[in-house]
């Protein structure tokens, strides 16, 4: 039987997704062993994953070769990165590690991956394709505050997870959040319903899902109560922008339904935090990566349940002196 081992980049919390490989796994009756790796030894995921890894921090020398060496080692099938800081950096090396591992890499080309980590050249792209998003100041247009209309929004051109992301009220606060946050951008603040969409691409770009998910709580930039909705508006939108950027795999998207339509905020080429909700609902990017690995052709669908609630919680887990899981019966 063929193996189908997948490796985990910067696995840190994510163990709903670890568990959802294992499941899909189980499900299609195949052998697939999760490597979960991380530069941090406490990171959780790591303790429910089948093996675990330890490697340098991203950019730092050996990374690369680390990562290949884990390959050849384990018998990776298929690379799954899962924060954004690595996405560059795969990318930009994704020939060299599939050449030297019969590994595949699941990240966009390059350029793709580009649009979506630099905030501007997102906008640049939504508005060269004439999809709806909010409008960015320029610095000629920031210089006069008195014609600038508050309030605004501002965030760092390569930012995630929120962070230094804030909205602005005045003029005191633009000049304040200026000089704190690194590299920013400044665009109009908009309001409306909040999304995040989880979208499903095969390896030649083909749509398979698309799962829009209302975000009715978030806390430090994730989502932790969730609703799936089969907004049609938003899944044909999504679509469109899609069928134009051209991504692969599992990506996350975030707009904002307003009275002007559907505005994206934002694109993630890669799982996001809430990722298994989708997945949970029926659009199993995990069995379609397998299936895929598998030679199988995938068609789009949309056989995923609606409105679904998903409540998300922490949990935690216990290591002994040794690092190794203390369960129920140890204590």
């Amino acid at each position: 039987m063929n193996a189908y081992n997948i490796l985990l980049l910067s696995a840190g919390r994510r163990v709903e997704l670890v568990q959802c490989f294992k499941k899909a796994a189980r499900k299609l009756n195949i052998q697939s062993d999760i490597i979960a790796a991380d530069c941090q030894g406490t990171a959780p995921a790591l303790y429910f994953a089948d093996k675990k890894e330890i490697v340098p921090k991203i950019g730092d020398p050996g990374y690369l070769d680390k990562i290949i060496e884990l390959c050849n080692q384990d018998d990776i099938a298929l690379i799954v990165p899962t924060i954004d800081t690595e996405l560059l950096l795969l990318a930009k090396y994704k020939e060299k590690i599939e050449n030297e591992t019969r590994a595949k890499l699941l990240i966009s080309d390059l350029n793709v991956v580009e649009i979506c980590r630099d905030k501007v050249k997102t906008q640049s792209f939504l508005e060269k394709h004439r999809f709806l998003a909010p409008k960015m100041l320029t610095d000629d247009e920031l210089a006069n505050t008195d014609q600038i209309r508050f309030p605004l929004f501002i965030k760092p051109k390569d930012g995630s997870s929120s962070i230094q992301a804030y909205k602005v009220h005045n003029a005191y606060e633009l000049a304040l959040y200026r000089r704190v946050v690194k590299s920013p951008i400044v665009q109009e603040f908009i309001e409306g319903e909040e999304y995040t969409i989880d979208a499903f691409m095969d390896f030649q770009s083909n749509v398979i899902t698309v799962v829009p998910r209302l975000r009715l709580a978030v806390r430090s930039g994730e989502i932790s109560k969730g609703k799936i909705v089969k907004d049609r508006a938003i899944i044909n939108e999504t679509k469109k922008l899609l069928e134009i950027l051209r991504p692969i795999g599992h990506i996350t998207i975030q707009c904002i339904k307003t009275r002007r339509g559907i505005e994206f905020i934002e694109i993630n080429p890669r799982f996001g935090g809430g990722a298994p909700m989708s997945i949970a609902s029926g659009a199993d990017s995990c069995e379609n990566l397998y299936r895929l690995l598998m030679g199988q052709t995938l068609e789009y669908n949309e056989n995923y349940r609606d409105n679904l609630l998903f409540l998300r919680f922490d949990q935690s887990i216990c290591l002994n002196e040794d690092m190794k899981m203390v369960t129920g019966k140890d204590s």
